[in-house]
């Protein structure tokens, strides 16, 4: 389990590794990989059983973490480089022709610790709940996870999903919401009008739990209560801020899906404290 301190420090370099692997793309997601760093900071690092060495795509004495919102690949490949799936030089062949980091996650190249192709919106969810119910019809005690968007939440996938998952009782799947309140045309309640993303989960038979999604004590906590197995999938909505970390990026949601330049990146760089070393 890491200290408070050490997820504090992997997260800052994790956010260093988001901004220069999209500033050297010159394209991608910055803007929703930095508000979700702490949470997958978290999960990787202290929360979910996983290890490099024996990871598996059939998910086998294994959680899976399904990155639903496939457009946040960049922090998806910066938390696997930083937690040994990868070596960290690699993050610099972001979006590059023939590179295994693709800009939604693929399984083409058979890169490590990652379960399935994600990019079409709503679709992760879906395939993380048939990870759970297979793990539960074979009586294996590990979770699948799932990350999702507020924006991506829009999609109708989304809710067919949310009631298998109660209808079928996958109390051992942990769906995650980065609740930026932010998509990449505004924010999200003059988009589609409804924002109580919280209470419509609880609806649909979810055990709802909300956390600071950038306070690792608060993250921590959530995925304590998580835990618990009663018969209901479990959603936790973490509160965060789009571009959190860089001043400005922060709360613009233009920053969903633009990378910044060469002199933008060396602003927010100075930013962001280096601490396991740059690729």
């Amino acid at each position: 389990m890491k200290t408070i301190q050490e997820l504090q420090d992997i997260a800052s370099q994790v956010r260093r590794d988001i901004i220069r692997s999209v500033s050297a793309a010159g394209c991608g997601h910055p803007g929703g990989s930095l508000s979700s760093t702490d949470i997958l900071t978290a999960l990787y690092f202290s929360e979910m059983k996983q290890d490099p060495a024996t990871w598996r795509r059939d998910a086998k004495g294994q959680d899976a973490f399904i990155p639903s919102a496939g457009h946040l690949a960049p922090v998806v490949y910066a938390v696997l480089a930083r937690a040994g799936y990868f070596e960290p030089a690699k993050l610099g062949t972001l979006r590059k022709f023939g590179s295994d980091l693709q800009g939604h996650p693929s399984t083409e190249h058979g890169l490590k610790g990652i379960f399935m192709p994600s990019g079409s919106l709503g679709q992760g969810l879906a395939a993380a709940a048939g990870i759970a119910l297979a793990k539960k019809l074979a009586g294996e005690p590990e979770r699948a996870f799932a990350l999702l968007g507020d924006g991506e939440s829009e999609e109708g996938e989304i809710w067919e999903t949310a009631m298998f998952a109660a209808g079928h009782k996958l109390d051992n799947l942990v769906a995650m919401t980065d609740w930026n309140h932010l998509q990449i045309d505004g924010k999200i309640e003059s988009v589609t009008g409804i924002d109580e993303l919280d209470e419509k989960w609880a609806a649909f038979g979810w055990d709802v739990i909300e956390a600071d999604g950038h306070d690792f004590e608060s993250i921590l906590k959530a995925f304590e209560i998580a835990r618990v197995r009663n018969g209901k999938p479990k959603m936790i909505m973490f509160s965060t801020e789009m571009g959190h970390g860089v001043d400005f990026m922060a709360g613009n949601h233009g920053w969903h899906g633009k990378a910044p330049s060469a002199e933008e990146c060396e602003k927010a760089m100075a930013q962001l404290k280096e601490t396991l070393g740059d690729y």
